[in-house]
């Protein structure tokens, strides 16, 4: 079903753990001068959040599209009681459909009785069942006005590596501190209210960049806008990072358009993934896109569950949005756009060392696949508004 480029085959002899990346101390270091801290392993993320929950004095804002009651969930739960029945505000915001099946609901009782705000959202109804099609996926942790966390890891085993070893999701999640901490505080406040709090970047932007949410029906479009946008835009590069690449036709133009004028666009989607159907979509694109000149990559170690456009030297969006019609024309999502050239140099630097554990898919290879893979792509393709 697939051919790799053989000159261009990354090697993956060398790097076969699917250990994830790391930054070299001065790229933390500059980064940490910036407010933020970059996270790509599940267990060092949650390791932090869990040490600033305890630290919370006045409010938690936590909301998240899978939050299991497992190994992972738990101890975080215990800590969100702990800290309601300290005084501190805590609303916990939970998708009813990603987290319908690995949250256990006993835990609703002593989260209430300790204070814990719960919310589920879009639980199903026989009243209103297209709303249970709509999922709130966005990952938001706010801590009092210290820091606010933001990225692609659900509270989930899969996503640590004490829990299921080396099969561990590879992800990014940012922690994020000064100002834009007040915006994230907003963004989780006026979700119910579907306000339109973002209005343009130069209304709630800081130094570092600013938060773009996709929410209420006059607003579903806005990360769809500023993609096209901004891949209009792009001059010297275009890098791509999503498990879930089913972007719509005039996406793909933009890319193609783009890899014309002579910016270097890749494509970078996990080989192994836990939704066969979104990668039948996925592959359903690859002709168009390698004719026009787009690379794309196939990571190999393990499932990749990162959410990264990278243009040109300082503009990078990492958040909750994956590049398919499900996350821009349908979900809630939240990203975080940076404007420094800093927080794009590291991230960068992780998306080189991913390609050095990537496949690189070659046009003329992809066009002999067997018949096999054009009539699952094509079931694929049929089904990728609803995927």
């Amino acid at each position: 079903m697939r051919r790799a480029c053989r000159r261009q085959t990354v090697s993956v002899a060398t790097a076969n753990d699917g250990s994830s990346p790391q930054l070299g101390a001065v790229q933390r270091a500059a980064l940490r001068r910036l407010g933020l801290t970059l996270y790509s392993s599940g267990d060092d993320y949650y390791t932090a959040l869990a040490a600033d929950l305890r630290s919370a004095r006045t409010y938690i804002r936590l909301e998240c599209y899978i939050y299991a009651s497992d190994e992972v969930g738990t101890p975080l739960l215990e800590i969100l009681i702990d800290r309601a029945r300290a005084g501190c505000r805590v609303q916990l915001r939970i998708d009813g459909f990603g987290s319908h099946d690995v949250f256990d609901t006993g835990w609703e009782e002593p989260l209430r009785q300790a204070g814990v705000e719960l919310e589920w959202c879009r639980r199903w109804s026989w009243r209103q069942p297209f709303q249970y099609h709509r999922r709130n996926h966005r990952k938001l942790a706010v801590i009092d006005d210290q820091c606010f966390y933001l990225g692609g890891f659900n509270i989930q085993r899969e996503c640590s590596q004490r829990a299921v070893g080396a099969a561990h999701w590879r992800d990014t999640h940012l922690r994020v501190t000064g100002p834009l901490v007040a915006a994230a505080a907003t963004a989780f406040d006026q979700y119910q209210a579907r306000q339109r709090w973002w209005r343009r970047p130069g209304r709630n932007r800081a130094d570092l960049g600013y938060l773009v949410p996709n929410l209420g029906l006059r607003r579903r479009f806005l990360l769809y806008r500023l993609y096209r946008r901004r891949i209009a835009a792009a001059r010297q590069r275009l890098w791509v990072t999503t498990p879930y690449f089913v972007p719509p036709a005039s996406l793909q133009r933009a890319l193609v358009k783009a890899a014309k004028r002579g910016v270097d666009v890749r494509v970078l989607v996990p080989r192994r993934i836990d939704i066969a159907l979104v990668q039948w979509a996925s592959r359903a694109a690859y002709a168009r896109l390698l004719r026009g000149g787009v690379k794309v990559y196939e990571y190999l170690p393990r499932m990749l569950h990162a959410k990264i456009v990278q243009i040109d030297d300082d503009w990078v969006a990492v958040g909750t949005a994956n590049m398919d019609y499900r996350s821009l024309f349908i979900n809630d999502e939240l990203v975080l756009v940076l404007r420094q050239a800093e927080a794009g140099d590291a991230l960068a630097d992780h998306y080189q060392q991913d390609l050095a554990l990537s496949e690189q898919i070659c046009a003329s290879g992809w066009s002999r696949r067997p018949w096999l893979g054009w009539l699952a792509e094509l079931i694929g393709w049929l089904a990728r508004r609803w995927l």
